[in-house]
């Protein structure tokens, strides 16, 4: 298994609307979070203890929210807010 990012939920379909630049951002960021994770959690599917906490992270447009869970060494997006700034 390799680690990795997708949209979950809602997110899936918020970002079929979204301006492309505001989405270009959250998988930069997303991106980010994926080699971050992969570097603290070296061995995912052996992992026993719970998956950290979720966050919000503040993107130039908006913001989104996202979860890890470590043994199935993904990050999930699970909403964006596009606010337009």
């Amino acid at each position: 298994m390799s680690w990795t990012w997708e949209y979950v939920f809602g997110a899936e379909e918020a970002a079929r609307t979204a301006p492309p630049a505001f989405l270009t951002e959250i998988e930069r960021k997303a991106d980010e979070l994926v080699r971050a994770a992969e570097a603290q959690y070296l061995h995912g599917p052996a992992h026993d203890r719970d998956d950290p906490k979720g966050d919000d992270i503040v993107v130039p447009g908006g913001m989104f929210s996202y979860q890890i869970v470590v043994r199935s060494e993904r990050v999930f997006v699970v909403q964006i807010t596009y606010l337009g700034y």
